[in-house]
């Protein structure tokens, strides 16, 4: 019987995940079927559902990290947490992961960034979430948020007290008089938005910028930074990793067999 997986959102076309899930299973010799399916939070409820004993599991984006977790029969501490998950697993149940962290910190590592202690950080949405707990990881203790309404951070300061982080909300435009420059500024706004917040150039020169948007790239802020900028593509490619874990060996926590030649295969497919 065939094995059948998807990543669902609205719109989805653009989505790279087909590529990177492709790319993994075929280096794994599994014949899994993977493709991207147009999903709202009104139609994910009937989908999954309906889905049969040959679906595996499913990759989500937003708004549906957050509309699926009343339909999940088990959360991990992750989706707990952030209050957002980005993965299903059918196994004995409805099972949501959260691999965001997981792609968030791994990238900052693999771009040498082992280390955090003060971010800014522009959205304040799932993706910002797990972007606070990813750089609580790495040992930050104070996140500022730049919203477009800073009474939505109240989910926000919420998890930085559990997590040990500070966290200050900002609206966009308003600037930070302090002249400390950030570690890092971490967007999760898509490419294509528009904002009303310009940075310095000691900001845009000092700090790292991980900037979740991959299309279209370069971003408009990543074409205006002057020092190191990591692309969401390594992101999504390494929450997709964390996702084929899961999907092969229900767990995140545990490494594929040849898991380098995996990763290697992925990174090839989206030209990381």
């Amino acid at each position: 019987m065939t094995t059948n997986l998807a990543v669902l959102g609205s719109p989805i076309t653009h989505s790279k995940s087909p590529l990177l899930h492709r790319a993994a299973y075929a280096a794994l010799g599994l014949d899994w079927q993977y493709e991207a399916i147009e999903a709202t939070g009104e139609t994910l409820p009937e989908f999954i559902a309906t889905r049969d004993s040959s679906w595996r599991g499913l990759s989500l984006t937003m708004p549906l990290k957050r509309d699926v977790l009343p339909l999940l029969s088990w959360a991990d501490d992750l989706v707990v947490q952030t209050g957002g998950a980005n993965t299903v697993l059918f196994d004995g149940g409805i099972r949501g992961f959260n691999t965001d962290v997981y792609g968030i910190t791994e990238a900052f590592r693999a771009a040498g960034v082992h280390n955090l202690t003060h971010v800014q950080i522009l959205g304040g949405g799932a993706t910002a979430a797990s972007a606070l707990a990813a750089v609580a990881a790495l040992g930050a203790t104070r996140a500022q948020f730049a919203l477009r309404d800073p009474a939505k951070a109240e989910p926000l300061a919420r998890l930085g007290e559990t997590l040990g982080v500070e966290v200050i909300a900002r609206p966009f435009g308003l600037q930070d008089r302090s002249m400390i420059v950030p570690d890092a500024v971490i967007s999760t706004l898509p490419g294509h938005s528009e904002y009303d917040l310009v940075f310095a150039e000691p900001i845009r020169r000092g700090a790292v910028l991980f900037d979740v948007a991959y299309d279209p790239w370069p971003s408009t802020l990543a074409a205006t930074w002057l020092g190191t900028v990591i692309s969401g593509l390594e992101m999504l490619t390494l929450q997709a990793l964390a996702q084929v874990r899961i999907f092969v060996t229900g767990s995140p926590h545990t490494a594929l067999d040849t898991e380098p030649a995996v990763l290697a295969a992925m990174k090839a497919a989206v030209a990381v």
